[in-house]
């Protein structure tokens, strides 16, 4: 049963409205709030129904491992959001980073990244991929000449993330991306700093996008998921046998609670970025910091990069206080904020990404992309932004 008029297309929408009744598919119920249909496979009316579904000539559901009508409810409404045409979904966010790298290279291949990842896909470049044949490597990705340096014949795949993790460095989207299809390769963008809301790395140039739906897209700290948005033709030629046959599958009930984090993802993605972008001032603005990192801050190296790309400046800041002793003892005095290795959530968190996030990296990996020891990331929350500076201001004071 669909939820608008035949003749009011959700593409119309605007974004807070397609967050909130995009993709929504009622059952005959006529349920307010979409439904969660917690099973593992589903029965046909004959053996023939059976093999026509199966066949793919009947659209049905058949196993919840390889699609389900709740998941595909919030996979509608994410490629809405998005302006993409299709979505697909795995169980977390990195399920989603490997999949989308895994679908774009084979043995032979290469991969070209920009070096500031985080240091899971770090690991995925370095230790993984090359166990298979596939060829990587990384350059400094606010550096156009390198990245024009960096294709090779075999480049079939990019990955990049702006803004980056941990330190919010800028990378110009559509530029990387021009190169990237004169050279033949597919570019994937990691959008989770940034959220729909403030970029949209489709209309930039990407050819696919993903997210750990865990971040901003839950934002409640409850459970995780990623995804994976692009072209039908693209997804459907890399991705779909390897969503079916190795199983990273997003749980329904995963989805029903991500479904109702999209509803509030706009309110709260703003609001927390206000926030974020007044506290980026304070800090910076303090004698105690060497070094504060926000997008849309004009001290902010790519700052005229992201002021084109991006229509917010995102939820987290980054400072550093030059030393590992120091950027504990701001952490330990935070009384409001927790330390946590979470971002995007409505609690405002704050992490020493060396010793956590990042420590997977080697120290020479970190020294690439100007993480050194006295970096703290802050995830800036919902609470009273008097509060949280009054929070910050006493942890600086301990400092």
């Amino acid at each position: 049963m669909s939820d608008f008029s035949p003749f009011e297309s959700p593409d119309s929408w605007a974004p807070a409205t397609q967050a909130i009744r995009g993709g929504l598919n009622r059952s005959p119920f006529g349920e307010t709030a979409e439904a969660l249909y917690l099973t593992q496979s589903f029965v046909y009316d004959s053996a023939e129904g059976a093999n026509a579904r199966f066949a793919g000539e009947d659209p049905g559901y058949i196993y919840s491992r390889y699609a389900n009508p709740t998941v595909k409810m919030f996979e509608d409404r994410l490629a809405l959001l998005e302006g993409a045409e299709n979505c697909r979904t795995t169980a977390s966010g990195m399920s989603a980073i490997f999949t989308a790298l895994s679908g774009l290279v084979r043995a032979g291949d290469h991969i070209l990244a920009s070096r500031a990842l985080f240091g899971s896909c770090r690991w995925l470049l370095t230790e993984y991929f090359p166990r298979f044949g596939v060829e990587t490597s990384v350059v400094d990705g606010p550096d156009l000449t390198q990245w024009e340096n960096g294709f090779r014949p075999n480049t079939k795949a990019v990955l990049i993330e702006s803004p980056a993790n941990p330190l919010l460095e800028v990378v110009d989207v559509r530029a990387i991306c021009d190169l990237a299809h004169a050279a033949g390769a597919k570019v994937i963008v990691d959008n989770v700093f940034a959220t729909p809301i403030f970029q949209k790395p489709l209309t930039l140039g990407a050819d696919i996008v993903v997210y750990s739906a865990t971040k901003h897209i839950d934002g409640q700290g409850r459970v995780m998921g990623g995804v994976i948005l692009g072209d039908f033709k693209l997804l459907d030629e890399s991705y779909r046998d390897i969503l079916r046959h190795t199983g990273p599958a997003l749980s329904p009930f995963n989805a029903w609670i991500l479904l109702k984090g999209l509803e509030t993802m706009d309110l709260r993605v703003r609001r927390q970025s206000d926030t974020a972008a007044q506290l980026a001032d304070q800090i910076a603005d303090s004698a105690k910091t060497r070094t504060t990192l926000y997008p849309l801050r004009k001290d902010h190296p790519q700052y005229e990069v992201a002021k084109r790309q991006m229509s917010g400046g995102s939820t987290l800041v980054a400072f550093d206080f030059g030393q590992q002793a120091k950027a504990f003892r701001f952490l330990n005095a935070l009384k409001i904020i927790d330390i946590s290795n979470n971002l995007g959530d409505a609690k405002s968190m704050a992490v020493h990404p060396p010793t956590t996030t990042h420590r997977a990296m080697t120290e020479d990996q970190r020294q690439e992309i100007g993480l050194t020891e006295g970096w703290v990331r802050l995830s800036v929350g919902l609470e009273d932004v008097t509060d949280l500076s009054r929070d910050i201001a006493r942890a600086l004071d301990a400092v």
